[in-house]
C-alpha cells in the first residue's frame, strides 16, 4: 500500500500545482479490488481540467508510472486516469456534483491529503 500512497501523493501534488479544487482521496482497498485509492477533483473549465489531467501524466511519467487507460479527455467533463493502484477523477463542477463519487465511495476510507506526504 506504500507504493499506491506514494502515488496517490504525485497524483495530489500535480492536481493542486494546477489550481485543482477540493482535492479528495479516498482509500477504496477494503471495500474494492479496482485499486487502493481514488483521487478526484474539479477544476472551474475544460482547459483547466485538460492542464490537470497533463501534470498528472508528466509527473506520474517522471516518477516511472503510466496510465492503463484514460477515459474523458476529448470533452474534458469527467477525464478518468487509470493507474491500476490509483484511479485520478477530475471532473468539471457541475460533473462531480451529478456523478458524486464521494456518496458512492463513502464506505472507503476519506484520507487527508497532507496525510500521503508521510
Amino acid at each position: 500500500m506504500n507504493h499506491s500512497k506514494g502515488m496517490a501523493a504525485i497524483a495530489c501534488r500535480a492536481l493542486e500545482d494546477k489550481k485543482g479544487q477540493e482535492v479528495t482521496v479516498i482509500d477504496i482497498s477494503e471495500v474494492s479490488c479496482l485499486a487502493d485509492y481514488f483521487i478526484i477533483a474539479n477544476g472551474e473549465n475544460s482547459n483547466q481540467v485538460q492542464a490537470m489531467v497533463d501534470n498528472v501524466e508528466e509527473e506520474m511519467e517522471k516518477a516511472g508510472y503510466h496510465f492503463t487507460q484514460r477515459e474523458g479527455y476529448q470533452t474534458a467533463r469527467w477525464v478518468l486516469l487509470d493507474y491500476k493502484d490509483i484511479v485520478v477523477h477530475v471532473f468539471s463542477k457541475e460533473d462531480r456534483r451529478f456523478y458524486d463519487l464521494e456518496r458512492i465511495w463513502r464506505d472507503g476510507k476519506f484520507v487527508d491529503v497532507k496525510e500521503l506526504e508521510g
